[in-house]
């Protein structure tokens, strides 16, 4: 694309815009400048409540393919993108996924997690060699996050996610009429200009990470990662994840510390099976059985063991 033709997009972008309130934002006082962006904030949940139906219909495609044996790959560039990644990591020490299950790729790799990697956006190349590296396949799906709608990288992992069959989606902040690519879904939380204009690590980022952690977050949930509001998948990779194993399995059988303990050194840590080893008398093999029979959910294993002692 021509110098003049960029400049050209990016002035009718929505995330280009100036914002009206924040005009005079350089000679205001430090709590008015707070309170402005604090203000501005406030706005993002109610427009990313406006895509709720659109969020819905991206879980269905993401719940789908992990349980075929699928992935969730982001693609994004610099803030968006990061975001991606974070996502992508804290999955695995949450909810006991393989990190192979949620992945975030960035232009210019993972040294742009620290440092701008000037240029690696703009070619359509770069995201559709990444995607080949990924090996995607018809399995995956692929969430491309860009909030002005026109990353070429993002685009072009996009394109190629799609070329080998993929299902594709895409969050941006600018309005869905103007988005120049076929996703199978399309979230667009239009924020508004940034109190500082173009600055789209604010409200877009803002709306980004809500989006982001409401997609995984749920797709777990249909994945019988949660017992009743608990995390009980959770990694103990450090002494406070053990504690709150611990913990969890105490509100769930309402049992002591010290049985929490044995119950869940007895079940090698997996919280899921300390659990229904506590509320059935089952040793771990057959509370492993049972959970595989009900694709992990508790409730159901539970449900099913009640009527069977009946």
């Amino acid at each position: 694309m021509k110098e003049k033709e960029l400049f050209q997009e990016l002035s009718t972008l929505v995330t280009e815009q100036r914002n009206p309130l924040s005009i005079d934002i350089d000679i205001m006082e430090t709590e008015e400048i707070v309170r402005l962006i604090n203000k501005e904030d406030k706005t993002v949940a109610n427009i990313v409540e406006g895509e709720i139906p659109y969020i819905v219909e991206a879980i269905e495609l993401i719940t789908k393919s992990f349980k075929n044996g699928g992935r969730l790959i982001y693609a994004g560039a610099g803030t968006s993108g990061r975001l991606g990644v974070l996502d992508a990591a804290e999955c695995p020490p949450t909810f006991g996924v393989n990190p192979e299950m949620i992945q975030g790729i960035i232009a210019g790799g993972y040294e742009a997690l620290r440092t701008a990697v000037e240029g690696a956006e703009d070619f359509e190349e770069n995201g559709k060699n990444a995607i080949r590296e990924m090996k995607v396949t018809t399995k995956d799906v692929v969430c491309g996050i860009a909030a002005s709608r026109r990353t070429p990288y993002v685009h072009g992992a996009i394109k190629e996610a799609r070329r080998v069959g993929a299902k594709t989606i895409m969050i941006v902040c600018n309005p869905r009429k103007d988005l120049n690519i076929n996703v199978d879904v399309a979230i667009c939380p239009v924020v508004g200009p940034e109190i500082v204009m173009g600055s789209t690590r604010m409200k877009s980022a803002t709306a980004q990470k809500m989006i982001l952690n409401i997609l995984t977050t749920t797709s777990m949930i249909k994945l019988g990662k949660i017992y009743e509001n608990m995390m009980i998948d959770l990694q103990q990779n450090n002494l406070k994840l053990v504690e709150r194993s611990k913990k969890i399995i105490m509100m769930a059988t309402e049992i002591s510390y010290t049985e929490a303990t044995e119950y869940l050194n007895d079940a090698g840590g997996h919280v899921k099976s300390a659990i229904l080893m506590a509320l059935t008398g089952l040793n771990l093999a057959k509370s492993k059985q049972l959970l595989s029979n009900h694709d992990g959910f508790i409730k159901k294993a539970l449900n099913a063991w009640k009527e069977k002692s009946v």
